[in-house]
């Protein structure tokens, strides 16, 4: 949200100064920008790292099971007795 209103303050102050076709040109820039694909790839990534990051729940994997039917998560290097 603040990087929205960070844009929107710089594209109005930017095309205050240059004028209205300046202004427009650099919405649709911006518009362009915040929704390639590209873009939202970035974010998405971002976004999970940094809940990963803050998590405090331990990331658990499986490990070996102890029969076909089960299925055993735990932190890779534990050992299990």
């Amino acid at each position: 949200m603040k990087g929205l209103l960070l844009g929107a303050a710089a594209g109005y102050v930017l095309g205050t100064k240059a004028g209205r076709g300046r202004y427009e040109q650099i919405v649709r820039s911006y518009g362009r920008v915040k929704n390639s694909p590209a873009t939202k790839k970035i974010a998405d990534v971002t976004r999970d790292r940094v809940a990963d990051a803050l998590s405090t729940q331990p990331k658990l994997e499986p490990l070996e099971p102890l029969n076909a039917e089960s299925t055993v998560y735990g932190r890779k290097g534990t050992r299990r007795d």
